[in-house]
This record gives structure tokens, C-alpha cells and sequence, in this order.
């Protein structure tokens, strides 16, 4: 049962997902003995395939998840996807385009049953990539937000919160999307910067034509539907024309000039064209002067018969044919270019109109309250901390949230209409049914709201409905609230700010204590990964190639505020997997305590679920530290030390911090320096004991990072745990614990680093063996180097000399580690004349570089016109070469 001279990822994954899925390795129950620890996943859309931001998002929960099951926790991680209403209709659609077809064309039954169909076979597809990344969720308890108790929950919330007068109809200016036709909530509208154009139009007055009133507007298209103009009452340009008549042009519809405080007086030309039906600021003015509402736009953003002879030209056709009808006319005074911040639909890129529409809507300012206090008071944490002010910014200037969207694919709004258009709120067509008749006294025809629910509006309950909310179960009272969400910065308003409305309307708690907003996976030129740029890393691709482990160790340890990262960079985690499997099966092919050793009657039988074996002599971790050498004394303290600090990384969200801990401890002390130390000694069984005691638990500390490696090599380790997974994490031995062995022995090391560190810089070769004299500070100091001096001789390759003073001081290196001053003879051993001299050849060139770049860096027009990421290449090619030269005239101004 030794390792394989080869690490196989894929052979290790497809063996540790069947047995932690055949076994229920994940599952969490409700455990009263044992404290709870909960994440729900952020449901990914059904429609959705792997990509690098929900790997990151999900590996990052892993550990958080790992790590608690292993210190004892009863851990759930709830999985699940999301039915994401506009996405997912608009994929069928397609699908039915390619077929010549419309939902139209099938009705609304039979396009729902295609989308139940195509949910079947595809709707899991997510799931699946997920438990390939290697994620330990109660995959048990998967749940999707259309799933029938998922649905009862929604409808409980919609009439809990229509009781309260907080879900209310009205027509309202909203965003509109002329493709996906329906409504969207203003988060969904992604305001991008474009460059438009300003158009100067001009309104002749009804009692002097000769005379205009000049409006500047970005969408002249909508002149068809204005009802006045207006301007600012402190404007005195406009003093006089207040109340007078205008002509509209192309409409020959008189209009009034209005005054407005909303209006600024230095936009344009202080004059502003209103048009209730297509802009909410003009909406409000409508509302406040009474003015008449014309729209003039089909739902496909063509226009309809209130747009006269421009009726069925789509809007931006209407657009130039409308301005070249004023130039004709003398009408269009001038064309500014400007920059202008237009929404765009966030399923389908398509600009969004504002538009007069009767929708439901959520009332938010009464949810807000609690939700922004939650945060302000500290009970809710973000982290990174700015995203707190980001988040009450919000909150404070909320809007009410539109609620209705005008799809098939989603939950249908519960309500129903009688003919005399009362509406009537309720679970179910039976129970609308009772309340119409109490209210007419007697049976009455009822019909349902055609449109759905927000996609947001079921996902908000995710928390506590995902445990069976509405009822009042175990589950719900046991992992409720959860512990910690992580989550994109994208989904901030849309998903956890409603999250925390939910949580304290309907369960009159927060939902979870913690909130961690990640980084954005960017390509290695800082750009974000997107089909579109053809820069996107397929996640699924990396796994193949390179496996899990590396995809999982390589994003967390790129990560920060944001994650640069290129296929090359997994190469960090397949050589650190790679690297734990070989230094695994090093000691294990030279240890007899530990290993398992297995009967082959044993072989292929199974118990539970756990494979059974027999072990040829029992391991004891029962380690004495009395018996135990400098190195095994000083890595096991090394291990400690690390150990604590990566559980503080983990408990305070620096995952890539506790990777690079892992990775130096592991790579660093254990194994390019203990496992050096003791190859000569690994005959001993105290030696064998410790280097499988931290090989055992640095495998635990390492599993939430990088779990399959680990799992595989754990198993092979004589232990009675079912698995890694549920092994328990390690716990502190101050017994074990020797500081001053440690110090010890880190000063040995630190004077094999300096000496190797000699050789590199004066270029001499490995096996050339030189002489080194060590000058200690004190006699304990030499005691220790000379107790220890094979150490120094065998891993630095020198011959060494302990002494009081230095016997040379020519043509020598001098260094000092501490107090121990380090002399290194060169004479004879290479031609200091030639290396001196190509040092400094070496230092005169970078330097040259340095002015070369100090110039152009410091040149107006090179930095106002370079990319940022060039001129960021520039800045750190800098700073290598400043230290490079510095370390040279180091290196030089140690010699003799």
C-alpha cells in the first residue's frame, strides 16, 4: 500500500468523490452536543456552466466549511441552484427560434413544459462541476428555488408582506427591456458609460414662431410623447416665458413652459423637454403639474400609433429619422458629443428604456431600516470593511424594487382579478376563490396575474427557506442563522442586502454574521475573464490538465483584492500536490510506524463503507521529546507555530495568507530542511515517529486548501478516522513544544541559508567543497554550532573551522548572521579579479536600465498616453532592478 512513483489527480478524484458521496461524508444533521456552523451557497443559475468566479466562490467556501467539520463543528454547507427566470427562458427561446417557433407559438403550458424538460436534462450540470472541484456540501439536501416548498415559501412571503401594505400595484416609470420584454429592478439595469451625443432642439412659441425655446436631450425619439417643458423658477433667462405656449414640433401639440426646482438650470441650455411616460424625473414633474402621459412605445421599443407617422420604426431608427425631419425644418439647432451613463439589460446587453408601466413593487425603506442598522451596529460584519459604506450608501438612498416581470418562466404572481379588476391575494385559486365570494356573496370568474416574480424576490429567502421556512422545523431552529456568506461584489444589492431584509422581516433575526466579498478573476493583464475578450479560463479545463487541487491552491494563493491569473499559475498548485506526494512517499518507503500495511485477504472488503485494513505495527503519536533530536524537537515547534497562525488566517478570512504559511512550512522547514536532516537517520524509530507525526498533521492542516492529495495519502496512514474529512483538526501540545531547541536550530539554519546564499552570489559551483569559519558570539553559541556541525557540513558543503578570530581577512567574503560573523576564503577557489569585474559590468548595466526607465517614467507625454498596465510593468521592472543593483553592491562590499 506504498504511494505510486506518480501522483494521478484524476484517478484520486474520481475515487474520493464516490467514496465521500457513497458514504454521506457531508451530510449535516441536527446535533444538539455539537455547536452549528452554516453556509448556503450562492445558488448558481441552472443555466449555468463552471467558470473561474464560481470556483474561486466555492473553494473559498471549502476551506471555511473543511476547516470547521474538522474542529468539531456540525457542519452544513446548503447547495443548491437557482431557476433565474429571464436567463433560462431566454435560452428555450432560442432553442425554439432555431426551430422557427415562438413561446408564443406553443402557449403557456406547453413552453413551461419545455422549460421543465430542458431543466432536467441540463439543470444539474452546475451541481455536478461543483462536486468536481471538490465541494464537501450536503449534496443531500440540494435544493432549487422552484422546487414545490421552495414555492410555498415565496407565496408566503408575497402575502406576508401584501398584509403589511408592503407589496402594492401601481404604474410606475421603470426599466424596461425591449428584448427580454419585461420589466427589470434598477439593480438589474448595469449603467455603462457611453459616448453619446447631446441634441440641441429647437420648440417654436404658438404667438411667435420666429421665436424657440432651445431643449438639449439624449433621446430625441421621445419628443413624441412631451407634454411641456420646464425650467429651473430661479432661472432668469426663462423668467418670462414661464406659462407660455409652445408648439411641439413634428407633433404640432401645444405644450406648456413650466417651472420646476428638479430641472438644472446648467444642463444644456437650462431648458429640459418632459416626457412622463419615458423618464422618471419627468414622471415626478408630470405628477406635480398634472400634466398628460403619452406613450409613445410598443413593448419592443417600436413606436406606436401616439408617435404619428413615425409609428412601427423601431426607436433608434425613429431616432434619425425625427432629426433629420427638424434639420428639414431648421429645427435642430447643434449635436454635442456626450458622455452619457445608459442602462443596459443584465441578461441580454440590450439598452433599457424607461417606461410607464402598472407593475408590483416592493416598498423598501421599512425593510431597509433594520437591515442598515444590522450593519452599522456591527452585528452584520462585510469584509473587506469598505464594502460596509458601500453598503449603507445604498440602503439610505433605497428605491422601491419592482417586483413583476413580465415572463412565463418563474413563480406566478398569487393573484387573482375579477372582471371589475379587484385583485385578491392568496396561495391558491381555491383560496382567491373564498375571497372573492365573501366580498360579492356569491361565486365569481377569476383570473391569475399573467406575470412572475423577480428572480430576487425568491432568492432573498434562500437562508432560512432552503431549511423548510415557512414551517417551524428542527433544522430551521438549529442552523439558522447561518454563519457566513461569500459572495462577488456584483450581487451586493441584488442578493445579500435583500438577503438581510429578509432575514430580520421574516425570521426577526440576521440571516448570517459575516459577509466576505472576494476579488474579481482578471486575466494576467488585469482584465476581466469574459467569452467576449476570448480571455476566459475554462476551470473545468485546468481540472483535466492539472487537477483540483492546483486549481483550488493556484486561485486562493493569486488572490487578493483581486485575482490575476494565467494558465501557467496552476502550475503553483500541480507542483506543490506533487511536491506533498513525493515527500509523502519518501518517508513512507523509509517508515515502518504509521504506514498501512495491508493483509491481502483484506483487500477489496469493506465495513460501513470504510475499507478495512491491518496494520503491521501500531503508530502512536505518544511522541517524548526527551528522546527526540534538535531537528524533530525544531519542526515540530515549526508546526505549531504554523499551525496556529493558519487557523487565525482562516477564522479571519486571509485564506491566500494561510496558504503561503502552508506552503512554507511544508516545502520550506519540512521538507527541504527536515526531511534533509534526518535522511541519514530515518532508521531511528524516534525520528521515523516524528517525521509521520508532522506529516500526519500537516496532511489535516493542509486538507481544507487542497483535499484530495491529502485524503489519498491520509488513508494510507495507520489512523482510525473514517476519513481526512472527518478528522479532527490538530490540537496544540505544549508538552511538544520546545522554544529554545527551536531557536537552536533556526540559528543553524539561518547559517547554512548565508553560506549557500555566498556560494550562488560569487557563483561557485555545488559540489566544490570550500572552507567556512564561523566566529560565534559566545561560548554557548559555539557549543551548539559545534555539537551540531555535521548538519553545517553536510547541507551547506563546506569544511568548517570554529574559531575565536578569523585566520584570514584577504580575498575572503565576510558576512553576519545575527551575532555569528561568517568568513568565507576565496582565494584559489574562483578569480575574484574577473568576478569583481563582471559584477560590476553586471551593476553598470542595469543601471543604464534604471535611467532608461527613470526617464521615460518621468516623461508627461509617455505616461498620460500609455496603458495603466504598461506603465505598471514599467514601475515594477523599476523596483526589480533597483534591488538587484543594491544587492550587488551588497555582495561586493562584503568581500575583503
Amino acid at each position: 500500500m506504498e504511494l505510486s512513483s506518480k501522483y494521478n489527480p484524476k484517478e484520486t478524484q474520481d475515487k474520493w468523490l464516490k467514496f465521500w458521496k457513497d458514504n454521506n461524508v457531508f451530510h449535516a444533521k441536527t446535533d444538539l452536543t455539537k455547536k452549528p456552523f452554516t453556509i448556503v451557497i450562492p445558488p448558481p443559475n441552472v443555466t449555468g456552466i463552471l467558470h473561474m468566479g464560481h470556483a474561486l466562490n466555492n473553494t473559498l467556501q471549502d476551506i471555511m466549511v473543511r476547516y470547521k467539520r474538522m474542529n468539531g463543528f456540525e457542519a452544513l454547507w446548503m447547495p443548491g441552484t437557482d431557476h433565474a427566470g429571464i436567463a433560462t427562458q431566454n435560452v428555450v427561446e432560442k432553442q425554439l427560434a432555431k426551430e422557427g417557433k415562438t413561446r408564443q407559438d406553443l402557449g403557456r403550458d406547453e413552453f413551461l413544459k419545455r422549460l421543465w424538460t430542458w431543466k432536467q436534462e441540463y439543470g444539474d450540470t452546475i451541481i455536478s462541476q461543483l462536486e468536481k472541484l471538490g465541494s464537501s456540501c450536503d449534496w443531500e439536501r440540494t435544493r432549487f428555488t422552484m422546487d414545490d416548498e421552495y414555492s410555498e415559501a415565496v407565496k408566503e412571503a408575497f402575502i406576508h408582506l401584501h398584509k403589511k401594505g408592503l407589496i402594492y400595484r401601481g404604474e410606475r416609470i421603470i426599466n424596461w427591456c425591449p428584448r427580454c420584454q419585461t420589466a427589470l429592478s434598477d439593480e438589474e439595469a448595469e449603467h455603462k458609460e457611453k459616448s453619446g451625443k447631446l441634441y440641441h432642439l429647437k420648440y417654436p412659441l404658438k404667438d411667435d414662431p420666429d421665436q424657440h425655446v432651445v431643449v438639449a436631450t439624449t433621446r430625441p425619439e421621445t419628443m413624441l410623447g412631451d407634454t411641456a417643458v420646464a425650467v429651473n423658477p430661479k432661472d432668469g433667462r426663462y423668467t418670462k416665458l414661464i406659462g407660455k405656449t409652445l408648439v411641439l414640433p413634428l407633433m404640432d401639440r401645444e405644450i406648456k413652459i413650466i417651472k420646476d426646482d428638479l430641472v438644472a438650470a446648467e444642463f444644456g441650455t437650462g431648458a429640459v423637454k418632459v416626457t412622463p411616460a419615458h423618464d422618471p424625473n419627468d414622471f415626478m414633474m408630470g405628477q406635480r403639474h398634472h400634466l398628460p402621459v403619452i406613450n409613445v412605445m410598443n413593448p419592443d421599443a417600436t413606436i406606436n400609433e401616439q408617435g404619428g407617422k413615425y409609428k412601427g420604426l423601431d426607436r433608434f431608427t425613429a431616432r434619425k429619422q425625427i432629426l433629420a425631419d427638424l434639420e428639414a425644418l431648421g429645427l435642430l439647432e447643434k449635436i454635442e458629443d456626450h458622455k452619457n451613463s445608459v442602462g443596459h439589460c443584465y441578461r441580454c446587453d440590450t439598452v433599457v428604456e424607461p417606461y410607464l408601466s402598472k407593475q408590483w413593487f416592493v416598498s423598501m425603506k421599512p425593510l431597509a431600516k433594520p437591515a442598515s442598522q444590522a450593519v452599522q451596529k456591527g452585528e452584520i460584519r462585510i469584509h473587506p470593511m469598505h464594502w460596509s459604506k458601500v453598503y449603507t450608501n445604498w440602503m439610505q438612498d433605497i428605491h422601491d424594487w419592482c417586483i413583476s416581470r413580465q415572463i412565463w418562466w418563474g413563480h406566478r404572481i398569487p393573484v387573482w382579478y375579477d372582471k371589475e379588476g379587484n385583485h385578491f391575494v392568496a396561495k391558491s385559486e381555491q383560496e382567491a376563490k373564498a375571497q372573492a365570494q365573501a366580498k360579492h356573496g356569491k361565486p365569481v370568474e377569476l383570473k391569475q396575474d399573467e406575470d412572475v416574480l423577480d428572480t430576487w424576490f425568491s432568492s432573498w429567502l434562500w437562508p432560512f427557506a432552503t431549511l423548510g421556512w415557512p414551517k417551524q422545523n428542527n433544522d430551521l431552529k438549529y442552523f439558522y442563522p447561518t454563519n457566513t456568506l461569500m459572495t462577488a461584489s456584483e450581487i451586493l444589492f441584488f442578493w445579500v442586502a435583500r438577503m438581510i431584509m429578509a432575514g430580520y422581516e421574516f425570521m426577526g433575526e440576521k440571516p448570517f454574521s459575516d459577509v466576505l466579498i472576494h476579488g474579481t478573476v482578471r486575466d494576467a493583464k488585469g482584465r476581466k475573464m469574459s467569452k467576449s475578450l476570448g480571455n476566459a479560463i475554462d476551470p473545468l479545463e485546468i481540472i483535466d490538465e492539472y487537477g483540483a487541487d492546483a486549481l483550488r491552491f493556484s486561485l486562493i494563493i493569486n488572490s487578493g483584492q483581486d485575482i490575476f491569473i494565467s494558465k501557467e499559475k496552476f502550475e503553483i498548485g500541480r507542483n506543490f500536490a506533487n511536491k506533498i506526494w513525493n515527500a509523502s512517499r519518501l518517508v513512507f518507503m523509509n517508515c515502518e510506524y504509521g504506514v498501512k500495511r495491508l493483509d491481502p485477504h483484506s483487500l477489496g472488503s469493506h465495513e460501513g463503507g470504510v475499507i478495512a485494513s491491518v496494520a503491521k505495527q501500531s503508530f502512536s503519536d505518544d511522541l517524548d521529546i526527551n528522546n527526540l533530536d534538535l531537528p524533530s524537537r525544531w519542526i515540530i515547534a515549526r508546526f505549531y507555530e504554523t499551525m496556529e497562525k493558519v487557523s487565525r488566517a482562516i477564522e479571519e478570512f486571509r485564506y491566500s495568507e494561510a496558504e503561503i504559511l502552508i506552503q512554507d512550512f511544508f516545502w520550506g522547514s519540512y521538507c527541504d530542511w527536515y526531511l534533509e536532516l534526518i535522511k541519514t537517520k530515518l532508521n531511528d524509530p524516534n525520528i521515523q515517529k516524528t517525521a509521520l507525526f508532522v506529516l500526519k498533521n500537516s496532511l489535516k492542516m493542509m486538507h481544507p486548501f487542497i483535499p484530495f492529495v491529502t485524503e489519498e495519502i491520509y488513508s494510507k496512514m495507520n489512523t482510525k478516522d473514517q476519513c481526512l474529512s472527518l478528522a479532527a483538526w490538530p490540537e496544540k501540545e505544549g508538552t511538544l513544544i520546545d522554544q529554545e531547541a527551536s531557536k537552536q536550530m533556526q540559528a543553524i539554519i539561518d547559517v547554512i541559508s548565508t553560506i549557500r546564499k555566498i556560494r550562488i552570489q560569487w557563483d561557485i559551483k555545488p559540489n566544490q567543497e570550500v572552507m567556512v569559519e564561523i566566529i560565534p558570539d559566545n561560548e554557548v553559541q559555539a557549543g551548539l554550532f559545534k555539537i551540531n556541525s555535521a548538519y553545517i557540513t553536510h547541507l551547506a558543503k563546506v569544511a568548517l573551522s570554529i574559531s575565536s578570530e578569523f585566520s584570514t581577512s584577504k580575498d575572503a567574503v565576510f558576512d553576519l548572521v545575527g551575532t555569528v560573523k561568517i568568513c568565507m576564503p576565496l582565494k584559489g577557489i574562483i578569480d575574484l579579479e574577473v568576478e569583481k569585474k563582471r559584477k560590476r559590468e553586471e551593476i553598470a548595466q542595469k543601471q543604464k536600465s534604471i535611467d532608461g526607465l527613470q526617464s521615460r517614467l518621468s516623461n508627461e507625454a509617455f505616461v498620460s498616453k500609455a496603458p495603466e498596465e504598461i506603465i505598471t510593468k514599467e514601475k515594477e521592472r523599476l523596483s526589480t532592478l533597483t534591488k538587484e543593483v543594491n544587492e550587488l553592491k551588497n555582495v561586493l562590499s562584503n568581500l575583503s
